[in-house]
């Protein structure tokens, strides 16, 4: 029984051997090349957008499998190494779409159903026309999920604050953009949705926050001046209010877990 056992512990010490060895020559190469994988950050925007049920976003971020920068190879068969980043582009827009309300059952049915046309294409143009289907097919499920019933002065100034979070805007532009008074809009959506203008902007600008810090390595003076806050310190006081920690807190935290629950 002990010979059994030291025989399988060899078998597994050389099979782990081997996988570091291989990881070594490849890393080797890849830098020999100049190739690396895409970044967490450059997908992060790409899968929010679905997420969100933004479609112009989508199309904005959106790179067909073919023509992505950096693509791992998982297979040496170009169609089968197509259709093995199609299937990890969908496990994780379901799993995105699962964090944002898509119920439970239509999301894994949805992904299932998607997974198994692809098994049954055989050339790269019916996988690549197959993802962009799913990409909008799941996007514009999501545009159905829990949806604010709000005017169509909120609308617009919601779109507006959508495009414009990267921007250096106020609530001035937000009304001017949707044709009211700063007072009235705050006014409405207090009304619609609880919080007023300035919480609402602010909400929205930490739900991105959070996301660069668990997907990104950009350092928090970088994401504070991305989005526009007044000073870092500014930052600070407003991540900390929304969500108890720090955004070095938060990050030691939640760095690289998509889907756990969080704060």
């Amino acid at each position: 029984m002990s010979d059994a056992n030291g025989s399988k512990g060899e078998n597994e010490k050389k099979a782990q051997n081997g996988v570091k060895t291989e990881l070594t020559q490849t890393l080797f190469k890849q830098k020999e090349e100049e190739f690396f994988h895409a970044r967490y950050n450059n997908e992060l925007f790409f899968y929010a957008a679905i997420k969100n049920g933004d479609e112009e976003l989508v199309k904005k971020y959106m790179t067909p499998l073919n023509e992505a920068k950096n693509m791992g190879q998982l297979s040496d068969r170009p169609v089968n190494n197509m259709r093995y980043h199609f299937i990890i582009s969908v496990a994780l827009i379901t799993r995105f779409c699962l964090e944002a309300g898509l119920p439970f059952e239509t999301a894994y049915t949805l992904s299932d159903l998607y997974i198994q046309k692809a098994d049954k294409c055989h050339n790269l143009e019916g996988i690549l026309e197959l993802h962009e289907r799913a990409v909008f097919d799941f996007t514009r499920r999501m545009q159905q999920i829990k949806p604010i019933k709000t005017s169509k002065t909120l609308s617009l100034a919601i779109e507006y604050i959508q495009k414009k979070l990267h921007t250096n805007f106020s609530e001035k532009d937000v009304a001017a953009y949707a044709k009211v008074s700063s007072p009235y809009l705050s006014t409405l959506f207090k009304k619609q949705t609880g919080q007023s203008l300035k919480e609402y902007i602010n909400n929205k600008k930490i739900e991105e926050a959070k996301d660069l810090l668990r997907f990104s390595d950009q350092s928090f003076i970088d994401i504070s001046n991305s989005l526009c806050f007044c000073s870092h310190s500014h930052f600070i006081a407003v991540f900390k209010k929304h969500t108890g920690l720090t955004p070095k807190e938060y990050r030691e935290t939640y760095y690289g877990k998509k889907f756990d629950n969080q704060t």
